[in-house]
């Protein structure tokens, strides 16, 4: 079994090795095969069996040529890889399995190799078979190293292990001969010990001794006080400890008399205003070295830098004009900007207060009677007074000026103050904070005063561009593109603002991490305070050109500057209030758990509240002023002694006019509208002395002048079926609802006028004519056609019920008048 195992592994063997070297001719490649197989006695038959195959890689008569000339011919490129990759995975294996081999009998090729004649138990074949050990070693070349080093090995071995015993024996001597040694010095030892010991405490003695020489030396004025504090801090224990010799004693009370002539003359440095902070600080360090009292140094220290400080802030306070309670004064402009102000302060003020804090802490920190809050008293009331100084530098700041320049003042007061409340937590931290806040919230309403003065600017230049005498044939700017003017200036500066509003938030501005900043003053600020608050203003402020009377002697606002806000304002309400509270939002997000914002529909229902007032009190205007002409025109003509009308009136073409002009104004700034469909005679209706329900051809054929009727009776008949007409009904937002208004109220103040006087034949007759005149050219004006004859039939009527002799005008002459007036 052992025989055939280990043939079949020799078979594996030469074939991996052949695989592995790949070099050398057929013969040598395949020396290995040729011991074994003659160790092991394979039969010739066996192997023979095969006939010659020069591509069979197991085969003896292998020829590597020829096989790799046929696998290139017949094989792709494919195969050729993959034939490649499973004869590296074969190589691998035998390499594993020679190792494991020879491994596993490596006991047995040494004892082969030693020249022992029992080889023929190698590989455990028991019994009597006997095989040449040349064979044996001949399969252990191509296995193994050279016998030669295993036998190299082993005697190497053998003597290193007499060496080591060799070593071991020395190593005692030596051990024993130490001891001896070791025994016979020790008393010599213990001497020199007890000697050395004498001479270090003749050392320290010595330097006991010298120690008023040299603390009077380094104590001196002038020189390094210290050195002599370091000294006198190392001898002061022993001193203390053997003050009970005399020798001792005198050494200490010549020390304590140097070190107390030092104190004094530091505590009289002390007093000195000149100190600067690390010197007051090395000074109070070396008198608390010299252990006096720490109470008393603590107030000598507060009381030196309060001093300092002090000064500090009476400097500060030298820049700022004198307080004025009652505001009445002028007050002049500050020498330097505001970041120079907070530069100086912070660094002077705020960098030598947290110096202060620094060498309190580290001086008297675990003192008894000094931790009583007393720095952080000190430190509040001086960081109040600086707070109240900036504030007051803040409150003079009155126009815009550089927004980005006090950003960057807030900025660096914030971080140095916090650098302060990291030593001191309560010198004043929500105070800082709401001081920045105050001074952010002061910039945003100085922000919106100044966009409600740039639109009362923006209005005075429209009111002027309307008021401007126009030379004949050139025109001014029409009403289209004075809104574009006004709603372009105001959002750009709104806008504008915003930016430099934004800059507040910063992302490098240290106290836009403040809470306040991240929702208060985005919401309650910005949003609220500043934009919600200057449209509503915005909105306040056009609906008082129509709700506020004019002030005695003012002008009144121009009809156009009403009908422009009330598009304006219509604006708005349709995008441009939108459109802000989106960018708004955008630049300065409100947090979700954030205070209540005034929600867009409530600024739009302002704003067409504001715009409707604006058209309705443009109606009436314009009402009012073709109203007064018709009421003047009535009011100053003799009706009873009139004659026989032969033309229009030009009252009443220039109402037409003005009506025409009011059309083309309107239609510059909003739509047509929706009329209702006239009738097909509406131009060529002809006016009677009574109303249209009562015209003799219409509603009583057998009715003629001679046989009269109550013609009052039949006019309130009439008023019950007809639609009443509301005069002051509020307008729509086109234009044919804005020209029904001003008809409606002209005709009827017209109308009322007429019921007041009292009229002759002709004085009818002329009101017939004035009545149809307006009638061929108004109609096409109002939304409806009726609401105009409806007015002028009253008219008529009215005329009719107020003539001492009513005898109308024939139509057809009516009809001839007017064409040619």
């Amino acid at each position: 079994m052992a025989d055939g195992e280990a043939a079949g592994t020799g078979t594996e063997i030469g074939t991996g090795t052949e695989t592995e070297t790949g070099t050398g001719t057929g013969s040598s490649w395949r020396r290995p095969h040729g011991p074994l197989q003659r160790y092991y006695g394979l039969p010739a038959a066996e192997a023979a069996e095969a006939a010659p195959d020069p591509i069979d890689i197991n085969g003896p008569h292998f020829d590597p040529e020829v096989f790799l000339a046929k696998v290139r011919s017949e094989c792709p490129l494919g195969q050729l890889l993959a034939r490649e990759a499973a004869l590296g995975r074969e190589i691998r294996a035998l390499d594993s399995d020679m190792q494991t081999l020879l491994y596993e009998n490596y006991n047995k090729f040494i004892s082969a190799t030693g020249g022992l004649t029992g080889g023929t138990q190698v590989f455990g074949g028991g019994g009597g078979d006997q095989r040449d050990p040349k064979l044996l070693r001949d399969a252990w070349v191509s296995f193994s190293p050279p016998p030669d080093t295993i036998r190299k090995m082993k005697v190497d071995f053998r003597r290193m292990e007499a060496e080591m015993d060799d070593l071991a024996a020395n190593m005692a001597a030596i051990s024993t001969s130490s001891a001896r040694v070791s025994a016979a010095l020790q008393d010599r030892h213990r001497r020199g010990a007890q000697l050395a010991g004498v001479q270090t405490l003749l050392r320290k003695l010595q330097s006991l001794v010298e120690v008023p020489g040299r603390l009077r030396r380094w104590a001196a004025p002038g020189a390094d006080p210290a050195r002599a504090l370091h000294c006198y801090a190392r001898a002061r224990a022993v001193l203390r400890h053997y003050r009970h010799l005399p020798s001792f004693r005198a050494i200490e009370d010549e020390s304590h008399a140097i070190m107390a002539d030092l104190a004094q003359r530091l505590r009289a440095r002390l007093r000195d205003d000149t100190l600067d902070p690390k010197e007051l600080t090395e000074c109070v360090e070396m008198l608390l070295q010299l252990e006096e009292p720490p109470e008393e140094l603590c107030e000598e220290f507060l009381s030196h830098a309060g001093a300092r400080l002090e000064t500090e802030l009476a400097a500060l306070e030298a820049e700022l004009p004198p307080a004025d309670p009652s505001g009445a004064a002028a007050t002049p402009p500050p020498a330097s900007d505001i970041l120079d102000f907070v530069d100086r302060g912070s660094s002077a003020f705020v960098g030598n207060l947290c110096l202060l804090a620094a060498s309190y802490r580290s001086l008297f920190e675990g003192c008894p009677g000094v931790g009583d809050g007393r720095l952080e008293a000190f430190a509040a009331a001086l960081t109040a007074r600086y707070f109240e100084l900036l504030e007051r530098r803040l409150a003079l700041e009155r126009g815009l000026g550089d927004t980005s320049l006090l950003v960057r003042a807030l900025d660096r007061f914030h971080r140095r103050l916090r650098a302060l409340l990291e030593l001191l937590p309560t010198a004043g931290a929500e105070a800082g904070a709401a001081l920045v806040a105050r001074a952010a919230g002061e910039r945003v309403a100085r922000y919106l005063r100044a966009l409600q003065t740039f639109f009362l600017g923006c209005l005075g230049d429209v009111r002027q561009a309307l008021a401007a005498p126009r030379p004949p044939g050139k025109e001014g700017p029409g009403l289209p593109d004075l809104l574009a003017t006004l709603a372009s200036s105001v959002l750009g500066q709104l806008k504008a603002v915003l930016a430099y509003v934004q800059l507040f938030t910063a992302k490098d501005v240290a106290f836009a991490s403040l809470p306040y900043f991240k929702g208060e003053f985005c919401v309650e600020a910005v949003r609220e305070g500043l934009v919600v608050a200057f449209v509503r203003w915005l909105c306040r402020t056009a609906r008082g050109f129509a709700d506020s009377p004019a002030e005695r002697g003012a002008p009144a606002a121009p009809p156009a500057l009403l009908l422009l806000l009330a598009r304006l304002c219509l604006d708005y309400e349709a995008t441009t209030i939108s459109y802000i509270l989106t960018l708004t939002d955008e630049q300065f997000p409100p947090e979700d758990t954030g205070p209540a914002v005034t929600p867009g529909p409530a600024l739009c229902a302002e704003a067409r509240g504001a715009a409707q007032r604006l058209l309705d009190h443009y109606v009436q205007v314009q009402g009012a002023a073709v109203a007064q002409m018709l009421r003047k025109s009535v009011e100053t003509r003799d009706w009873l002694g009139t004659v026989e009308p032969r033309n229009v009136r030009a009252v009443m073409k220039r109402v037409v006019e003005d009506i025409t002009a009011i059309d083309v104004q309107v239609g510059q700034l909003f739509e047509e509208g929706v009329r209702r469909a006239q009738s097909s005679d509406s131009s060529r209706r002809a006016f009677s002395v009574y109303s249209s329900s009562r015209a003799p051809g219409r509603y009583a054929p057998s009715y003629t002048p001679s046989a009269p009727m109550d013609t009052h009776l039949l006019s309130n008949i009439q008023k019950l079926f007809s639609e009443r007409i509301d005069i002051f009904s509020p307008v729509e937002f086109n234009k044919v609802s804005v020209l029904t208004g001003i008809i409606k109220i002209s005709l009827k103040t017209l109308l009322e006028c007429v019921r007041l006087r009292t009229l002759g034949r002709f004085g009818l007759q002329q009101v017939q004519v004035d009545s149809h005149y307006l009638q061929l050219y108004l109609w096409r004006f109002a939304a409806d056609e009726r609401v105009v004859q409806g007015l002028l039939d009253e008219v008529a009527a009215s005329a009719a019920h107020r003539c001492l002799d009513p005898v109308p005008m024939e139509h057809s002459v009516v009809e001839l008048i007017c064409e040619r007036g």
